[in-house]
């Protein structure tokens, strides 16, 4: 796993640009595209760990969340991060790792908050 912070994201993904440029200069920050550079087990359950469950991890606006018919399945947690690791689109973006903090997806409340953790170090 790459030294905190990290900033898991898409580079192709205009509203992962957008929340880089609002994070601003972080000059430690790693950032990982995730198509190219596919997001470990290690990385994903430390993750879920700050997280609390593999679900808040897991976007539900994947386009093959609908396709591959899990809008009506019940998933389970195992399923969720079998999921995230098997196929990127299913990690909501962005995620930033701290130390002792993750914030995922692109809610400004969740983004306004990554920015102060940043800030803050």
């Amino acid at each position: 796993m790459p030294p905190v912070p990290v900033l898991y994201q898409l580079d192709t993904c205009s509203t992962c640009q957008r929340i880089r440029r609002t994070l601003g200069d972080q000059p430690d920050l790693t950032v990982v595209d995730i198509k190219t550079t596919p997001l470990t087990a290690p990385a994903l359950d430390r993750m879920a760990e700050l997280a609390g469950s593999y679900a808040a991890l897991f976007s539900r606006r994947a386009m093959k969340y609908r396709s591959m018919g899990l809008a009506d399945q019940s998933l389970t947690e195992a399923d969720y991060r079998r999921l995230i690791l098997e196929e990127y689109t299913f990690l909501k973006r962005p995620v930033l790792l701290t130390r002792d903090q993750v914030f995922a997806g692109s809610a400004k409340a969740t983004i306004a908050a990554a920015k102060a953790a940043l800030d803050a170090r």
